[in-house]
């Protein structure tokens, strides 16, 4: 057998080997997402009634719902979104458009970075210093912001990214008209961008739905219904921490069921988010 055919014979081995290593690998990842997805559907489901929308969490032994941790959820989500978004999308604008090869871009990227990939808990325990201490007490409005601050690097990465695949020649079209740069910015990069933009915003918000070391330092928790953004308020991630490791079985179903609820809503967005990313590329 020449050297050329037996090199070829050897690199076909290789191949293979890796070929059947990530095979393995791949189906040990999709092996714990189906028993996880598994374990939620099959302790979960039971618990999904109509009471779970509509009534309070409840005392001890007691049946109920988790109506005022999913309201607590949405409310402290909504905020952190509104708050986080437009500064993440001007920092990402920055970025792409104004400052792509400074070095405060390389500065601020590299500190997105490190941001991005924090741990929740230190971000908790950062606005818990900052807003909880000073105010003598857990509140709403702390754990909208500490959310907030979740969602600025996601958006910031996704939208520089994003701005970054508009070709520069519609930038030039437009400047070539003579519009203004912002005006270019607005009405080209931003359209084009578009679906890339609140594919990120939609990722954000699935991060933050279900985070839970945050809002321990920060909203706490509320056995009743709260719509004061000054107290502490409900939310279900706090919520299935306290049921699941509570003795209840009543605790602990609702908290099977709220972790199904938030399984399914990230799901959904993320499907979301997927299709729009794939609409963008079809285009």
């Amino acid at each position: 057998m020449s050297t050329a055919a037996s090199l070829h014979q050897s690199r076909k081995r290789k191949n293979a080997v890796m070929m059947a290593l990530c095979v393995v690998a791949a189906g040990i990842g999709l092996a714990w997402l189906a028993l996880i997805l598994g374990a939620l559907l099959y302790k979960g489901l039971s618990g999904v009634n109509l009471a779970v929308f509509t009534e309070m969490t409840p005392p001890p032994g007691d049946a109920g719902g988790l109506l005022n941790a999913i309201y607590g959820s949405i409310v402290m989500t909504i905020i952190g979104i509104v708050v986080g978004t437009p500064i993440g999308v001007l920092a990402g604008t920055y970025m792409a458009e104004y400052g792509r090869f400074s070095k405060l871009t390389t500065v601020v990227r590299f500190i997105n970075d490190i941001l991005l990939s924090a741990p929740s808990i230190i971000i908790g325990l950062f606005v818990y210093e900052l807003m909880v201490r000073p105010m003598g007490h857990f509140s709403a409005i702390a754990g909208a912001v500490a959310l907030s601050i979740l969602v600025i690097p996601v958006v910031v990465r996704t939208t520089e990214d994003m701005l970054n695949l508009v070709p520069n020649a519609l930038r030039e079209a437009g400047a070539a008209i003579g519009a203004p740069r912002w005006v270019v910015i607005r009405s080209v990069a931003y359209r084009a961008a578009m679906s890339g933009i609140v594919t990120g915003i939609l990722l954000a918000i699935a991060r933050i739905s279900g985070e839970t070391a945050p809002l321990l330092f920060t909203a706490l928790n509320n056995q009743f219904w709260s719509s004061n953004l000054n107290a502490p308020m409900a939310s279900l991630p706090v919520t299935i921490f306290q049921f699941a490791l509570s003795p209840y079985e009543e605790w602990q179903q609702l908290a099977w069921t709220g972790a199904l609820i938030i399984t399914l809503t990230v799901l959904g967005l993320s499907i979301i988010a997927r299709s729009l990313t794939g609409r963008r590329e079809d285009r």
